[in-house]
This record gives C-alpha cells, structure tokens and sequence, in this order.
C-alpha cells in the first residue's frame, strides 16, 4: 500500500471526472452510463463498462477510490499494467454479469406471478412501464407483494460504482497477499487478509439472499459477489499457469 501505479492513477482521475460530471448534469448521466436492466428503456449496450465510472454519492465514490488506491497498486506490480487492465475490466464486467442474472432470476418471477392471475403479456408489459413511470403500482389479488417489489426492483434501479471490480482486486490481494494484517472499518482489530476478505464476500452473499444487510439498501450484494468470482477465476488460473513468469507488460 505504498505509491500509486500508473493505471490505478489513471482510474481515479477517470473516476473522479465521472463523478464530478455526474453532479453537474444530474438524472441524465445516470440514465445513459448507469447499469440499467437489459429490458429497461434506459439500457444500452455501453453501460456495461461506464457503469464502473459511476457513483452515488461522494461517500460512494470515497470508500471505492480509498480500495482501488491501497489494493490496486500492489496488485498491478505484481500483475503489470496490460493483465491489470484486463483483470480490472473483466472483474467490472462479471459483476454486471451476475447482477443482471440475479435481475433477471427476480423479474421472470414477477412475470409468472402476473401471469398466473390471468394477464396476457401485453397487460403485464404495461403494468411494468407504468410502475416504472409512476413509480407507483398495485399489488393484484393473490399474488405474493414481495414478487411483485422484487421484479420492479430488478427492472427499475439501475447499478452505479466500482465495487465489482474492487471485489475482483480484493480477492487478488488475498490471494497473493493472504498473511497481511487488515483493519475493520470503524472496529481497530488486525484481520489477516485471507479471512478478512471471504468474510467480507460471505456478508455480500448473505445480505444478497436474505435481503437483510448491514451496510443499508441500495446495495448491489450480487454484483460484489460477482467481481470476486470473476476475480478469483482469473487468479487462480494465472496462478495455476505461474503468471509470475509471463507478466503483460
């Protein structure tokens, strides 16, 4: 956790430009480059990348530069600047990947539920872009409430920060770093790497299946969870073909 590395340098100042541009323009910003649900209005193609340059708010924005700056570097001397790039990218990216399946998972529920109480697709289709305009909807007879939030959930919030592919560099830190001493935000106790950060992606998995987490809403637990799966993939392959000797400079 010593100097900063060229390419995570580069990352945070793209990151920050985001973020300030994102405050000056406002809704529109979130409406093109945040991750919105494939079959949302709002959704394009890019969004799978530009999703990783956007934040909430600046506590967002603090904690994921605060990560990429202390675990980034050393993860890209040890990876060098093209594998880091790759890495950083295709963690981002398997996040989105898991987040969007999860979505989809939620929204084909809601989608049965509403057909099982006897409306046509089109009806369905427009009970959706109504909710989603209004941001108001009825639950209908016989059908489970929290279904109904779940599929709206999935297909109207869209996805905002770094986090998977922070996930992705965390779980190469542990990998290539596992006996180093972490702290607890707010709670002074030494956690080495290795159980501090499965740890912290179990907390994601709970919070994610329960919907009950320790950190508030709006939280993107399966996007985290997909960042390190995608991480830990890749390091472990890199790993298995002694990466060490055949870095991408």
């Amino acid at each position: 956790m010593g100097r900063i590395t060229e390419t995570v340098k580069v990352l945070l100042i793209i990151n920050v430009i985001f973020f300030i541009g994102s405050q000056l323009i406002g809704d529109v910003s979130y409406e093109y480059f945040a991750l919105w649900f494939i079959k949302n209005p709002n959704f394009h193609y890019w969004q799978v990348i530009t999703h990783m340059f956007m934040h909430g708010g600046f506590m967002h924005i603090l904690f994921n530069m605060y990560a990429l700056w202390a675990f980034g570097s050393p993860i890209e001397q040890m990876l060098g600047q093209k594998r880091f790039i790759f890495f950083y990218f295709s963690a981002g990216i398997g996040a989105a990947l898991l987040h969007t399946l999860v979505n989809l998972f939620y929204y084909q529920n809601g989608i049965d539920a509403l057909a099982a109480t006897g409306m046509n697709p089109a009806e369905i289709n427009d009970y959706i872009h109504q909710a989603f305009a209004s941001n108001q909807f009825r639950i209908p007879v016989g059908v489970d409430e929290g279904t109904i939030r779940g599929m709206l959930q999935a297909f109207s919030n869209p996805a905002v920060g770094a986090s998977g592919a922070i996930y992705g560099i965390l779980v190469a830190f542990g990998m290539m770093f596992p006996n180093v001493e972490l702290f607890l935000l707010f709670v002074p106790i030494p956690v080495k790497a290795k159980y501090f950060i499965p740890g912290l992606i179990l907390l994601d998995l709970f919070s994610g299946v329960t919907g009950y987490s320790l950190f508030g809403g709006s939280i993107a637990h399966f996007a985290h969870v997909g960042g390190a799966l995608f991480g830990f993939i890749m390091m472990y392959y890199w790993k298995k073909n002694q990466f060490n000797n055949n870095r991408w400079y």
